[in-house]
């Protein structure tokens, strides 16, 4: 047993315990609250005078498949041969001793959604790890954790340099609805041939509402087609970056799509990008937009995540709604609330030790719990 006492508790779900207790049994937070006993034989960690909150949730990142130090050995994020790629899967990709996952802990961020790139239509399958673990093989949670696809820029740049389809944004669209179309005729068939069920499975999943299409976008006009293509397949999906959903929020809202919104902390170097502003979480939250921050890292490094985060409560978003946008929000958009996102009984233990507000830039993390196992850094 594990009792961390005497910290500011941030529940996230039902409010702020002062001078609060958290007993940890296993992987599992057993009790929350003020005036709980402590067994004799647990381990206590005293957070007196700190702030204790879930672990952050990065929602979207390539932490080990696109490297720290590495170059080209190190650079796993694109297959750059084809642009229909949905048997891939990232986990291959990643190298689970990148320098990253320890920046990743050191700043409060427990869990991370590593994605393939975006310079396919379909990248491949996603995988969200815990960012350390006593044993690497450990740090696995979800595998594979839904397919990502992308519209705009990007697959047409990479193909089109080719001479290769997609070289417009028809095409992007095109192929996308072309492999979800044969995928939706072939989840009726009985049975595949070896091949076709090993390239298809993801895609079926995809159509029979199994996982979710994480799908890349940050022009209103690619938004725009991500939500036809989501009206023609029923199918469940979630916009990647979003930088200009604050122009077609309505449309986004009425159909209950939730938004991975960024890298925010970022220049406009990137043509799509004309819109990026962290005002524009505003809009996204008063049009009722469930939306989570993320850093695209290494676009915006992993350790950053929660400066994004103040950043956007500088603009006007509050503090709650803040620390929701790294905790709750991204479990349940991820399909994990159950289990992460915040503290409370029969949850999973990942707690984050501050000695300073979370979102205060002075803070220093002291302490992490990761699946109710004492972090070693």
């Amino acid at each position: 047993m594990i009792a961390v006492k005497g910290g500011t508790i941030i529940t996230v779900t039902n409010g702020i315990i002062q001078d609060g207790v958290i007993l940890v049994e296993g992987s599992t937070i057993r009790e929350v609250g003020r005036d709980i006993d402590i067994p004799p034989s647990s381990t206590v960690i005293d957070a007196a005078g700190c702030y204790v909150a879930p672990g952050f949730i990065e929602a979207h990142c390539h932490v080990g498949i696109g490297e720290e130090v590495f170059r080209i050995e190190g650079n796993d994020i694109n297959e750059t041969t084809d642009p229909v790629t949905p048997y891939l899967q990232a986990l291959d990709g990643v190298n689970l001793n990148d320098l990253a996952f320890d920046d990743a802990v050191r700043s409060g961020v427990t869990r991370l959604m590593v994605h393939p790139g975006s310079a396919n239509v379909l990248g491949g399958q996603s995988v969200l790890l815990k960012s350390w673990a006593p044993n690497p093989m450990e740090m696995i949670y979800r595998h594979p954790w839904g397919l990502k696809a992308a519209l705009g820029e990007n697959p047409k740049r990479v193909y089109g340099d080719q001479n290769k389809m997609p070289k417009t944004r028809m095409a992007n669209a095109a192929l996308l609805r072309e492999a979800l179309h044969t995928a939706r005729r072939n989840s009726e068939k009985e049975q595949l041939e070896p091949k076709d069920e090993f390239r298809q499975n993801a895609l079926i999943r995809v159509i029979r509402r199994e996982m979710p299409l994480w799908l890349h976008v940050h022009r209103a006009d690619d938004i725009l087609t991500a939500l036809r293509i989501k009206d023609e397949f029923n199918i469940d999906m979630v916009l990647q970056h979003g930088t200009e959903a604050h122009l077609v929020a309505d449309e986004i809202a009425r159909r209950g799509v939730a938004v991975c919104l960024g890298p925010l902390l970022v220049n406009r170097a990137k043509v799509e990008m004309q819109e990026v502003s962290f005002r524009n979480v505003l809009i996204l939250q008063k049009a009722g937009i469930e939306f989570c921050l993320i850093t695209d890292h290494p676009v915006v490094p992993i350790q950053y995540l929660g400066i994004c985060a103040a950043l956007a409560v500088r603009e006007g978003l509050d503090e709650e709604a803040a620390i929701r946008a790294l905790t709750w929000n991204p479990a349940h958009i991820l399909g994990v609330d159950q289990e992460l996102g915040s503290i409370e009984p029969g949850k999973k233990a990942d707690l984050v030790i501050y000695d300073g507000h979370p979102l205060e830039v002075k803070s220093r993390v002291r302490q992490v719990l990761v699946d109710g196992i004492i972090w070693g850094g």
